[in-house]
């Protein structure tokens, strides 16, 4: 069996940026991707607009174009196919990675159609893949989702929207404009510190104003087919309901980590071990690149500032041949 140089599990932009590194190089490679390209991105709601600026998610010194400043889902999926089929990646698209194990120093990784054996594994997995679940009565029933692509589902329908984020802010204002009869359920005060400086007014003068409710010092206790119960800092109240968003966050599969022997932090972060001169785990061989660096912080790694992950694993695999 070929023994490959690299190994790059996930084929999101920082796995693409992987896989760009590996060919200015020479490296013998292959990036596994158990869904699209650039799953998570996919998986974005339809309307979705980057925080980032487009020449920030720039790589392989393919110009990002976009119509405004800050790019959409769409134009970064078109970004993401040219720089793939301008370098030429070696990518295996719909297929997941099922087991890893090391003997005598080679990896060998049985994926859902194949079976490889690598010198080194890159990990660029993401985080958007397993929601945080609210782990309450209900949660599993049909009208209530994680994900969210797009309003036109929820027109004259009373909703509940978990979470103060960033996502959960979208959510709210794009269903509350389509018709939507909204309610925000809050664990802290109000809304997040971090959402965008300019959507943060908008969704907090629609609070003010009534248009949309929220419930501050809120969980959510049980879902019901017809209604909600919440845990407010009252008491107990029961609201009408015909769907429940849940944003409540998304975390890593820690299921590779696991299986490789990677260490993590036993903090609430629950951080891989790395060193971030090289990204380099504590597994000889295992690297880290993008958020899954962060553990269940994921909101401190972003598809800008992880670009450089790629450099810095290949140049160490390089300098170890």
């Amino acid at each position: 069996m070929e023994i490959l140089d690299v190994f790059v599990v996930g084929g999101g932009p920082i796995g693409l940026a992987c896989g760009i590194e590996c060919e200015k190089v020479g490296l013998n490679y292959i990036i596994v991707e158990k869904g699209v390209l650039t799953n998570s991105l996919f998986n974005y709601p339809f309307n979705m607009t980057f925080f980032s600026t487009s020449e920030k998610l720039e790589m392989g010194g393919i110009p990002f174009m976009s119509v405004a400043h800050k790019p959409t889902r769409t134009e970064a999926l078109e970004y993401y196919r040219r720089v793939a089929k301008t370098w030429k990646l070696k990518i295996n698209l719909y297929e997941e990675v099922k087991t890893v194990s090391k003997k005598e120093g080679i990896f060998e990784i049985v994926t859902s159609k194949a079976i490889y054996q690598t010198k080194n594994i890159i990990l660029s997995t993401g985080f958007y893949d397993l929601p945080n679940l609210m782990n309450v009565p209900g949660e599993d029933l049909p009208k209530v989702t994680h994900y969210y692509k797009e309003p036109w589902p929820y027109i004259g329908q009373k909703i509940i929207v978990v979470g103060g984020a960033n996502s959960a802010v979208d959510v709210a204002l794009e269903t509350w404009r389509k018709g939507a009869d909204v309610t925000m359920v809050l664990k802290d005060e109000g809304i997040d510190s971090n959402v965008k400086y300019w959507v943060k007014p908008d969704i907090e003068n629609r609070i003010k104003e009534g248009s949309i409710k929220a419930f501050s010092h809120t969980t959510v206790k049980e879902i019901r087919e017809k209604e909600v119960i919440l845990n407010t800092p009252e008491g107990e109240v029961t609201i009408e309901n015909d769907f429940v968003l849940a944003m409540t966050g998304y975390k890593p599969n820690f299921a590779l980590l696991n299986q490789l022997g990677v260490e993590l932090s036993l903090d609430e972060k629950r951080q891989p071990c790395y060193d971030q001169a090289n990204q380099e785990s504590n597994v000889a061989g295992v690297y880290l690149a993008g958020v899954v660096c962060g553990g269940l912080n994921t909101r401190e790694f972003f598809i800008e500032n992880s670009i450089v992950h790629a450099e810095q694993i290949v140049k160490d695999i390089v300098g170890k041949e």
